[in-house]
């Protein structure tokens, strides 16, 4: 048996998400057809990030196992996957022989995730379904103070979504940057592991701070209620990319 590591990038927006679901199409899926195309093995392909649906990967990474020894040399497998994928908007974009004992989710030390917001009147064209569209100026300079509230180890229940299975609340963000360029911002979120919808609605906050529906003291109150009911509206999926993977 060979395990596989391989890192992604796909386009979220047809999808119900990252993993396996009865009611339409996964990443997974697309990947676990793809590989038994062309080697005739059924595997299951795990994850670094279970990224929900209209969420995008910039580097999602996964790891896989084939039983059998297959014809098809280590560097003609890249190709033979992405061919196999066909037309649909995943790709795979490097593949290594990894050691069985590797796991690409639970070996992960760090994960970071990218949201985009495009802040101006003009409809989106080419960034539709890529990024949150948002006409109302946002002040960056609020929305960076109440960035500075979520560093650190704290209990997130307030960015919990309802389904969410973690055990613990608890969470570590190591950092958060936000960057203004022009009509796009760009919030980067870092973290060992987060907890469903946990950096949508932080954006979702934090994006009423910018445009002064919440004044810090409401963000802080609302962070620190441990109550769901108190959160913005999460941000949408459209806005949100897995963009790194730290091993």
């Amino acid at each position: 048996m060979q395990r596989y590591k391989i890192k992604i990038e796909y386009e979220g927006t047809p999808f119900v998400g990252w993993q396996f679901q009865k009611n339409g199409q996964s990443i997974q899926e697309v990947l676990q057809k793809a590989i038994f195309n062309f080697s005739k093995e059924k595997v299951v392909v795990i994850g670094a990030g279970r990224t929900d649906s209209g969420v995008h990967a910039l580097a999602q990474v996964a790891h896989f196992d084939l039983k059998k020894k297959i014809k098809i040399k280590r560097k003609s497998l890249l190709p033979a996957i992405n061919q196999n994928i066909g037309n649909k908007p995943v790709t795979v974009l490097k593949i290594n022989k990894v050691n069985k004992k590797f796991h690409a989710r639970f070996d992960a030390k760090k994960r970071t995730y990218q949201y985009t917001i495009v802040n101006r009147q003009s409809p989106l064209t080419l960034q539709k379904n890529k990024a949150w569209h948002i006409r109302k100026k946002l002040d960056v300079k609020a929305m960076k103070k109440g960035t500075k509230l979520l560093l650190g180890t704290h209990d997130f229940s307030t960015f919990r979504a309802s389904s969410c299975g973690a055990k613990s609340p608890i969470k570590t963000m190591e950092k958060i940057s936000i960057k203004k360029n022009k009509d796009k911002i760009t919030l980067k979120f870092t973290s060992k592991s987060f907890l469903q919808q946990q950096v949508r609605s932080m954006v979702g906050c934090i994006k009423y701070l910018g445009d002064g529906k919440w004044n810090l003291d409401t963000f802080k109150k609302s962070f620190k209620s441990k109550s769901r009911i108190k959160c913005a509206p999460p941000a949408p999926a459209c806005g949100l990319y897995l963009k790194n993977i730290s091993y």
